[in-house]
């Protein structure tokens, strides 16, 4: 995902604490809960900085019923805290997760992103990580997991099995429990990194329910921004074809896309609303396992004089444009 300044601050814990004050007062009781998937259209929103908008209200102006939130990192040891900082339970986050179910809502955790102490890196064994993975899971009664497999954690070979054996006892102890694991590609799949996963997975009987790759920051390309995904995407699902013998229409249901809006890490690289909508009809025509996008705090355009950011897109758009777009995919 995008990289993100690693200071925290008593503003953006400010921010949080407001937000969520007014999400619980917001939530209507009562309502019913989404039919899709969790995570099958689970936008990202990370709730420590970047001006996190308040999360019911962000349903209520889309339709969005699923939030990824991030990220679940290390404390410096093998223990789970969100952002490395904040509790596990019983703050901020805990009550947003409380306010986004109380409207009908749901969520699923991602564990990792670009910057901060990794699990991955800091449990020592895979029964360890795997019981951190667990105490998430069970604290939160999640259905599904991200697993953002990005920077150091997803450079070290040792590191990188260690996470797929640790997912491999998560989904043996957890029946039903989604698992999608997202990394980065070029603009005609995977590279070396994630085939690696890929094959890693495959060769533990890892049933991961959808590989996604995160289709921007390539420094250059020719064609659109939603051509381009699409192209990526098709070399994803060629890896994962060949590493577990799927046939092509499977292996498209175990794989998604996770793009990014408006201007991206790379000056010169902006993903369109249009860009979107071919993602989205691409995802419609292959039932995708996933499909989503870093980040609804990026969902506005950017104050006067602003550049694009952690909390703004850089481009002209509507409030909330690129999360109806997600909104509207159910498989």
């Amino acid at each position: 995902m995008a990289k993100h300044l690693p200071a925290r601050t008593l503003l953006a814990l400010a921010a949080t604490a407001a937000l969520t004050a007014g999400a619980l007062a917001l939530a209507p009781a009562g309502q019913a809960a989404s039919p899709d998937p969790v995570g099958l259209n689970a936008p990202y929103e990370y709730l420590g900085w970047g001006s996190p908008q308040n999360p019911v209200q962000v349903m209520q102006a889309t339709g969005a019923t699923q939030f990824t939130l991030a990220f679940m990192l290390s404390d410096g040891g093998c223990n789970p805290k969100w952002d490395g900082s904040r509790a596990l339970t019983g703050g901020s986050d805990q009550s947003t997760v409380d306010a986004i179910r109380a409207a009908g809502g749901d969520v699923l955790v991602s564990f990792g992103g670009w910057d901060g102490n990794k699990l991955g890196e800091k449990c020592s064994s895979a029964s360890a990580l795997a019981g951190a993975y667990q105490k998430v899971i069970d604290a939160y009664r999640l259905k599904a997991i991200d697993i953002d497999i990005e920077n150091t954690e997803a450079a070290n070979a040792t590191v990188r099995q260690r996470v797929i054996s640790a997912l491999k006892t998560v989904k043996t102890n957890n029946p039903g429990l989604k698992v999608y694991v997202t990394f980065g590609t070029t603009p005609t799949g995977p590279d070396s990194v994630g085939v690696d996963l890929i094959k890693k997975g495959a060769a533990a009987g890892l049933a991961v329910d959808g590989w996604t790759i995160m289709p921007f920051d390539f420094g250059g390309h020719s064609g659109s921004m939603g051509t381009v995904s699409t192209q990526a995407a098709d070399g994803l699902k060629n890896a994962v074809a060949s590493a577990y013998g799927y046939d092509s229409a499977t292996a498209y249901k175990h794989i998604g896309i996770s793009s990014m809006n408006g201007k991206t890490d790379e000056s010169d690289e902006t993903v369109s609303t249009t860009d979107f909508t071919t993602i989205l009809n691409y995802a419609k025509s292959h039932h995708l396992a996933r499909f989503t996008f870093w980040a609804v705090n990026r969902d506005r355009p950017c104050p006067s004089g602003t550049s694009a950011g952690d909390s703004c897109s850089g481009i002209s758009q509507s409030a909330y444009a690129f999360t109806k777009i997600i909104a509207s995919y159910h498989g």
